[in-house]
């Protein structure tokens, strides 16, 4: 099987670690932490493509004290995230193709400087530049306020800064590494969640995968809601650029959305006034419950692609926001528990799942930079693979109304 087609199954990319080094970056526990920080391949005198991994404080305006984690690697990746925002990706790049986005938010805002009640609960916005961003995991979903509590937009995990951060790297072939962070969303008498994030990295790939495991530290059962927001412009986003994936059905997010249901899975250039449109979608899987999703431009030689299990995230929102390039001209590919309905919406139509005291469920997912046409069409192969001869069923009428 090709490197590309790395796209559903974790088990494909690395093979089981006998040995590994782990530096611990920051331990909240114990008050430490390593500031800017590097280590390389040559530094461990490990054979096969070289790559090194540095950690640097961030200095000047909102982004001050925020950390950022700079992973690269020699004839593959360069993989940026940020401990500081609740390890999201602000960037991944390599083979002549960038993903991620151009947000008029240009600096790694640190969240103490954001209130995220600000707005009516759209305080989230004000840091939101990420390749990917985890929204969750306690709620997710447009803001509400609901038992007297407003629940703002897409949770806290995304500007939580991670409690224990530490680097893995295998010492054996292929040399993967692991960078890890802990997110802790523990508030006394309501919740006490805790996400181990993990990236995993096999240097001189195209691929790399995420593995969060969730856990309910309390006494008492708790509600989980999580949305990877996944998010890409240019150059893979364009006109004529496509949103692919095998579904079972396709409805708007609200009116505006319906006026866009002809043309929904195409994408316009760059377009003054254009208002963000959402579609829910339903994903359809192969026997092993995995599915693939991918943007790809419009010469179909570039693109973005991530392969998930639909046990795990059930439903995938495709986000379209092709406004003028200032503005932010970018498409999300959201795979997740929850629609981005409100809370209070999302628990009416029983997608909000629930940990028990002590119990914990996963999220894996892979993410493939596609580079040549080769790549794209072996994509669109396994995506038509999974469709088979089942029609997706299309609807103009959203699911709910908030």
């Amino acid at each position: 099987m090709k490197k590309t087609l790395l796209l559903t199954s974790l088990a494909l990319l690395v093979s089981a670690q006998v040995s590994a080094q782990t530096w611990v970056l920051t331990n909240a526990e114990k008050g430490t932490d390593k500031g800017d920080w590097s280590i390389s391949s040559q530094k461990l005198n490990l054979q096969g493509p070289n790559f090194s991994i540095e950690q640097k404080v961030l200095h000047g305006g909102k982004q001050e004290g925020s950390k950022i984690i700079t992973l690269t690697s020699e004839n593959g990746l360069t993989i940026v995230l940020s401990p500081t925002r609740g390890m999201n990706l602000l960037h991944a790049q390599g083979f002549g193709v960038r993903l991620g986005w151009d947000s008029p938010v240009k600096e790694v805002v640190n969240p103490a400087f954001i209130n995220l009640e600000s707005r009516n609960g759209l305080g989230w916005l004000e840091g939101f530049n990420e390749m990917m961003v985890r929204c969750g995991y306690e709620w997710t979903g447009h803001p509400t306020t609901a038992d007297g509590q407003l629940y703002t937009l897409h949770g806290k995990a995304g500007n939580t800064p991670a409690s224990r951060v530490e680097v893995e790297v295998s010492e054996s072939a292929p040399y993967e590494i692991r960078i890890r962070g802990l997110i802790k969303e523990s508030t006394f008498k309501k919740a006490d969640l805790q996400t181990m994030t993990e990236l995993r990295y096999v240097p001189g790939s195209n691929s790399f995968s995420l593995h969060d495991v969730l856990t309910n530290h309390a006494d008492y059962p708790h509600d989980y809601q999580i949305i990877y927001h996944s998010n890409f412009g240019k150059p893979v986003l364009e006109d004529g650029a496509r949103f692919i994936a095998p579904l079972a059905n396709v409805s708007p997010f609200n009116d505006y959305a319906k006026g866009g249901m002809k043309t929904w899975n195409t994408y316009s250039a760059p377009t003054k006034g254009f208002d963000e449109m959402v579609f829910n979608l339903t994903p359809l899987a192969d026997a092993n419950q995995q599915t693939v999703a991918a943007v790809v431009n419009k010469a179909g030689d570039k693109g973005a692609a991530i392969g998930f299990n639909v046990s795990q995230l059930p439903v995938l929102t495709m986000w379209k926001n092709t406004d003028t390039e200032k503005q932010g001209y970018v498409t999300g590919i959201e795979p997740g528990t929850s629609y981005a309905y409100p809370v209070t919406i999302e628990r009416e139509q029983k997608r909000v799942k629930q940990l028990a005291p002590g119990a914990s469920t996963q999220f894996d997912l892979t993410y493939t930079l596609l580079h040549s046409s080769e790549q794209v069409a072996e994509v669109e192969k396994h995506i038509a693979a999974i469709q088979g001869d089942k029609s997706t069923q299309t609807s103009d009428t959203p699911i709910a109304r908030e």
